[in-house]
């Protein structure tokens, strides 16, 4: 466990609300970009965000300060929010509710980018990216992004999604291999254009 996690899990031991409110300020946005990515839809990931730690929030009240010690946050927090994304789709498909197309939410992705040349270009390859991500299987899906948008190592993820190393590992590379064969027909398509 690295400094900031054991400063952390030591404050959630020592004062909850305080521990808690650093908790939130340190991994808000990594959840909020891991639900975003699973889900294609910004309103989503805030809502299942605020879920995720509200949960959070619920069973820290009832650990013990020794277990709170013990914590990995992000892993913790990561299968929590995974936990909460699966049963928003079961939630979904049993009562459907019309929802955000994810080509519309990458509209208003914040964008830092310098020029409106390269604005342009980041913001048609982040909605050809989301619509793809949302095309993989949910365990590849969920997968791919705690690994490459989140930057979970593998041991952290196989813990969050209660399985061994190597299955991560090969969950992550059967998206990724999914995510090229979504993509190269995009890529060639992208090239015809721009030549």
């Amino acid at each position: 466990m690295d400094d900031m996690a054991e400063q952390l899990t030591e404050r959630l031991a020592s004062d909850l609300d305080d521990g808690f409110t650093e908790l939130v300020r340190v991994h808000a946005s990594a959840v909020r970009a891991f639900l975003f990515r699973v889900s294609g839809s910004a309103a989503e990931a805030d809502d299942l965000g605020q879920d995720t730690f509200l949960r959070a929030y619920s069973a820290l009240q009832t650990y013990s300060p020794e277990r709170r010690r013990r914590l990995k946050p992000r892993a913790w927090l990561m299968t929590i929010a995974a936990n909460v994304w699966r049963n928003h789709v079961r939630t979904s498909v049993r009562h459907p509710v019309s929802a955000t197309r994810a080509e519309d939410a990458c509209d208003s992705w914040p964008d830092e980018s310098p020029g409106p040349e390269e604005r342009a270009a980041t913001s048609a390859d982040r909605t050809i990216l989301v619509k793809a991500l949302t095309e993989l299987p949910e365990k590849h899906r969920v997968a791919v992004v705690m690994r490459h948008v989140i930057g979970m190592s593998y041991s952290d993820m196989a813990e969050a999604q209660g399985c061994p190393v190597g299955t991560v590992k090969a969950q992550v590379s059967r998206g990724i291999g999914t995510l090229r064969e979504i993509l190269t027909p995009e890529a060639s398509v992208l090239g015809e254009v721009t030549r």
